[in-house]
């Protein structure tokens, strides 16, 4: 015989400050373990696509390859937005494998809506997991921020080059 049922409801379900706890608690496990992962992921490749970039560019700026400087920062640029679509894809699958959205689609366009923070799909999810939507935009914007701090040392790379190929020695010219 289960325990749970038999027990009155203020222990079976605590509340503290009318919040449920066990599924405060679960939301916020899930949470913070999606944030974690995607942050992981979002580190590791942003991490590989800057180190690509520097290497290159220290090369090219070396040989007087100017061009190629800018034409590494913009395919950096494209994969860095690939990797934050990514982690919306990332935030889907994790939606719908732990069984809180059915339909693929409304999963994407949830998660691309928290993480993005503009809030144009309204809150699908269901009772108990409404905060989990938190977590995805926790997500975004840490990694929209990292996103940022990378390309402001990507477009300083980028204005160098540009100076050296146009003959600006002084680097505030531009």
């Amino acid at each position: 015989m289960p325990i749970l049922p038999t027990l009155p409801a203020s222990i079976a379900q605590p509340s503290v400050l009318g919040l449920q706890f066990i599924p405060l608690v679960t939301d916020i496990f899930f949470g913070m373990l999606g944030l974690i992962a995607i942050l992981i992921f979002h580190g590791s490749l942003i991490n590989h696509i800057i180190m690509r970039f520097e290497l290159k560019t220290q090369k090219n700026l070396g040989l007087g390859q100017y061009n190629r400087v800018f034409m590494h920062f913009y395919a950096s640029f494209f994969f860095i937005a690939l990797v934050h679509i990514c982690e919306i894809i990332l935030w889907c699958f994790f939606l719908l494998g732990l069984g809180l959205m059915d339909d693929g689609l409304q999963a994407l366009l949830f998660a691309g809506s928290c993480y993005t923070t503009v809030g144009f799909v309204s809150d699908v999810l269901p009772t108990g997991w409404k905060s989990l939507a938190f977590f995805i935009a926790f997500t975004g914007l840490f990694s929209l921020a990292w996103t940022t701090s990378v390309m402001i040392g990507m477009t300083d790379a980028y204005k160098a080059a540009w100076n050296l190929k146009y003959g600006r020695r002084d680097l505030g010219d531009s």
